[in-house]
C-alpha cells in the first residue's frame, strides 16, 4: 500500500470520532503509560525487599482480589454519582495508594495497601467503558473500542520498556512515576470532562404533574439478564484462556528449556501486533458481523493457545502467539461492543462493572488452573483444555446471539439511548373536552434537549488489561 493510501486508512480510522472521545483516549494513554507498579511489583518484592516467591503471589492474588471487589461498586457508583466523579475518586486514591505502597516496610502493611490499590486502580474502568457508549453513536462504538484498546496496549508496551530502566535506578522511583502520572490523568478530567451520565427526564403532563422517574437499574436486574449474564460468563472464559499467554506460557517455555528472555522475545510478539494491527483491523472489523466476529475469534484464541502444544522453539512459540493475537485484537472491542448493546443507558455503570468483574476474576483463576494442570498432568493438557474451551465458548457465543438482531437495539434499549442522546419526549394529557360535541384534541410536544457531553481518560479499562500478576511474570 502507498503512502496515500495509508494515511487515507488512517484518516477513515479515526475520522468521525467526537472530541470528548479523544480526551478519553489520551486520558487512557497516559494512565497505562504509567502502569509500572504492576509490571515490577514481583521483581521488586523478591529482588529488592528480598522476600519470597510466594509472599509475591499472595500481594499480586491480593491485589487482584482487590480488583474484582470493586467492580461491583464502582459500576454502582458510576450510574449513582456519575462518569466523571467516579473517575476522580478512583484515579486520586490509586495515585495516593500507590504512593504509599512506595513507602511500606511491614510485609503486613504491603499486603494491605497493595489490596488497596488493586481496588483503587481498577474502579474507573466501567466508568470509563459507560462514559465511552455515552458519547459515542451506536454506529462508531466497535472502532471506539479497537482505538481504546490500542491506546492501552501501547501505553503498557512503553511501559514495560520504561519500568525496566526505572527499576535499575531505584523501584521508588517507579512508584512516584505511576502517581504522579495517574493524578495528571485526574487533572485532565477535572478539567476537560463533563458529566456524561443519561437521565432520562421523567414524563410531564399538561396540568404541570410529574409522574416517577423511570426505576433505577439494580445489581438484582442485571443478575436476572439472562443474555447479558451469559456474555460475562463467556467473557470469563475467554479472559481465562488470554490470561495463559502471561502464566502459562512462560512456565511451559522453562519446562522446554528456554529462558526468561526467549519468553520475552515471543510475547513482545504480542504487544508488537497489536500496536501495528489494531487500527487498520478496525476498520474491517466495524462492518463484519459481530456474531461471526465473535465466534472466529474466540476459535483463533483457543486454537493459538492449543498449537502450543506442539512448539519447542522461540520462533514456533513466536507463530503461536501470533494466532491467538489476532483473536484478542477482534474479540476485545467486539465484545466490549456488545456490552454496550445489551446494557440499558441508566444502568451502563452497574452492567459495565459485572463484566469487568469477569476479567477480574479470570485474572485470579488463571494462574491457578495454569499450575494445577501442568503439575498433574503437564503443559500439553493446558494447551488442549485452552482449545476445548475455546471451542465451548465460540459454541456459546453462536447459541447466545443467534436470535439477536445486531441492526436493532434489544427491547428497551433503544428508548433509552434515544433518551441518553437527548432527544427527550414529553407526552400532555389529552385536554379536557368541551362541553357540548367539541371533540378533545390530543396535543404532543416534543422537546429537543442537546446535553453537553465531553469526556477524558481515566485508567485502563476493559478486558484486554494486563493483569497484575500476568504483567509481573511476563517480566520476570
Amino acid at each position: 500500500m502507498s503512502v496515500d493510501g495509508l494515511r487515507r486508512a488512517a484518516r477513515s480510522t479515526v475520522s468521525g470520532m467526537p472530541r470528548e472521545f479523544w480526551w478519553l483516549w489520551t486520558s487512557t494513554l497516559v494512565n497505562r503509560l504509567g502502569a509500572f507498579v504492576a509490571t515490577f511489583m514481583a521483581l521488586y518484592l523478591t529482588l529488592d525487599r528480598g522476600y519470597s516467591a510466594s509472599y509475591a503471589g499472595l500481594v499480586a492474588s491480593l491485589h487482584g482480589l482487590g480488583g474484582v471487589i470493586s467492580s461491583l461498586g464502582a459500576g454502582v457508583m458510576t450510574d449513582r454519582l456519575g462518569r466523571r466523579p467516579t473517575m476522580l475518586i478512583a484515579q486520586l486514591s490509586t495515585a495516593l495508594s500507590v504512593a504509599v505502597l512506595g513507602f511500606m516496610e511491614n510485609p503486613v502493611a504491603i499486603a494491605g495497601v497493595a489490596f488497596v490499590v488493586g481496588m483503587a486502580s481498577n474502579a474507573s474502568r466501567p466508568a470509563v467503558q459507560a462514559m465511552m457508549a455515552d458519547i459515542v453513536p451506536p454506529k462508531d462504538r466497535v472502532r471506539a473500542f479497537s482505538l481504546n484498546y490500542w491506546a492501552i496496549n501501547l501505553g503498557f508496551a512503553v511501559s514495560s520498556t520504561g519500568a525496566g530502566f526505572i527499576a535499575e535506578y531505584s523501584y521508588r522511583i517507579g512508584f512516584f512515576v505511576e502517581a504522579l502520572l495517574t493524578l495528571c490523568c485526574a487533572v485532565v478530567v477535572f478539567l476537560k470532562v463533563p458529566e456524561s451520565r443519561p437521565d432520562l427526564a421523567p414524563v410531564t403532563s399538561a396540568s404541570g404533574g410529574r409522574t416517577a422517574e423511570p426505576a433505577a437499574v439494580r445489581l438484582t436486574d442485571v443478575l436476572r439478564d439472562g443474555r447479558f449474564m451469559g456474555v460475562v460468563g463467556l467473557s470469563f472464559l475467554v479472559a481465562l484462556i488470554t490470561q495463559q499467554g502471561y502464566v502459562g506460557l512462560p512456565v511451559a517455555m522453562g519446562a522446554d528449556g528456554l529462558t526468561s528472555s526467549d519468553f520475552g522475545t515471543a510475547i513482545a510478539v504480542n504487544g508488537l501486533l497489536i500496536v501495528v494491527l489494531q487500527m487498520p483491523l478496525s476498520r474491517f472489523i466495524d462492518n463484519r458481523d459481530p456474531r461471526q466476529l465473535l465466534v472466529f475469534s474466540t476459535l483463533f484464541a483457543g486454537y493459538g493457545f492449543g498449537l502450543t502444544a506442539f512448539a519447542g522453539s522461540v520462533a514456533a512459540y513466536a507463530l503461536t502467539v501470533c494466532v491467538w493475537t489476532l483473536g484478542e485484537i477482534v474479540n476485545a472491542p467486539t465484545q466490549s461492543s456488545l456490552v454496550v448493546k445489551l446494557s440499558p443507558a441508566r444502568g451502563r455503570g452497574r452492567y459495565q462493572g459485572m463484566y469487568t468483574m469477569s476479567w477480574s476474576v479470570a485474572a485470579l483463576i488463571a494462574p491457578l488452573m495454569s499450575g494445577v494442570v501442568i503439575d498433574n498432568w503437564g503443559a500439553s493438557w493446558l494447551w488442549m483444555t485452552c482449545a476445548l474451551l475455546g471451542t465451548v465458548t465460540a459454541l456459546g457465543y453462536w447459541l447466545l446471539m443467534r436470535n439477536l438482531s445486531m441492526d436493532e437495539e434489544p427491547e428497551g434499549r433503544e428508548a433509552e439511548d434515544r433518551g441518553a442522546e437527548g432527544a427527550v419526549v414529553e407526552t400532555v394529557e389529552p385536554a379536557v373536552p368541551a362541553p357540548a360535541a367539541v371533540p378533545a384534541v390530543p396535543v404532543i410536544a416534543v422537546q429537543s434537549a442537546v446535553p453537553v457531553i465531553a469526556v477524558e481518560p481515566a485508567a485502563r479499562f476493559d478486558a484486554g488489561d494486563k493483569p497484575l500478576q500476568a504483567q509481573a511474570q511476563a517480566q520476570a
